[in-house]
């Protein structure tokens, strides 16, 4: 739910909120990786927004809020991330620790720029 869509503002309860909340700018982008539920198997993502507080993935998954999971992008050590929303489609998730923003920038030279 947006601002937009609410008649009353002062009516949007704060978790909605918070999820606009961001940290750090985010990138568009296309990037397929392996997400992996904590002690569950990985499966195929293509990831679609990247920040260094987080990521945005469509994924199709019954994870709920709160649950702890890892991102394995091409070339780089899984990161642990907390799930933050589920829509059905897609899932946002937070890092447990922020992306160094020299990592951060290899990857949008790797796959944004090329």
């Amino acid at each position: 739910m947006s601002i937009s869509e609410t008649a009353d503002p002062t009516s949007l309860r704060y978790d909605q909120a918070a999820l606009e909340d961001r940290c750090a700018p985010r990138i568009k982008l296309r990037i397929p990786a392996m997400l992996r539920p904590s002690g569950n198997t990985s499966f195929a993502v293509v990831v679609t927004d990247l920040s260094i507080a987080g990521f945005q993935c469509e994924a199709l998954t019954g994870m709920p809020a709160g649950a702890r999971c890892w991102l394995a992008l091409p070339g780089l050590s899984p990161i642990e991330s907390q799930l933050i929303w589920n829509n059905g489609r897609a899932v946002g998730c937070a890092f447990v620790n922020l992306m160094n923003q020299a990592v951060m920038d290899s990857i949008i030279r790797r796959f944004v720029l090329a």
